[in-house]
């Protein structure tokens, strides 16, 4: 039997109050309740790391918390990685340089979790990057532009907040 409980949660600056389903995952709450279809569901066990958002800056895989879990939560999907005007940010700029993405399903969840690491850590090497990507597959592109994209965008770390998480 189905269950409803009511939470709020802030996901990528917008604030929500929400009767959520107390089996429902986060990411299935993120995409069917919420309608944030960015991040992905991989293999809904969080080895693939394709369903990966921030809740209170932490890489979290969604599919392993439940939505309850997340009641008081602030939350940033791929959705929120952008500027407010909808342009695209450093670490978007980049992958789209450096043709970091083929099929694009890994993609979400390695932008944010990318996000969280040159947030904690700007100025990551390579071989940081790598180790913290470990976690997230993809198939297609064997990480090399992937890991150069990231390098790329670590300027936008290390300077002042730009504005939000537009960096």
């Amino acid at each position: 039997m189905s269950r409803k409980i009511d939470i709020t949660l802030t996901v990528n600056g917008a604030a929500y109050a929400h009767a959520a389903d107390t089996r429902s995952t986060l990411v299935d709450f993120l995409r069917d309740d919420l309608k944030l279809t960015g991040t992905h569901i991989g293999c809904e066990h969080g080895v693939c790391g394709a369903c990966t958002v921030l809740v209170d800056g932490e890489a979290v895989r969604s599919c392993l918390m439940l939505a309850p879990q997340a009641d008081g939560a602030s939350i940033v999907t791929v959705e929120g990685l952008g500027a407010a005007n909808g342009e695209l940010g450093a670490l978007q700029r980049a992958f789209r340089k450096h043709h970091a993405l083929q099929c694009g399903f890994c993609t979400p969840g390695i932008l944010t979790t990318a996000h969280a690491l040159l947030t904690q850590e700007p100025d990551a090497d390579a071989d940081r990057i790598r180790d913290v990507l470990s976690g997230n597959i993809c198939r297609c592109t064997g990480y090399v532009t992937i890991v150069q994209a990231i390098l790329e965008a670590r300027d936008a770390y290390r300077r002042p907040a730009d504005a939000g998480t537009s960096r």
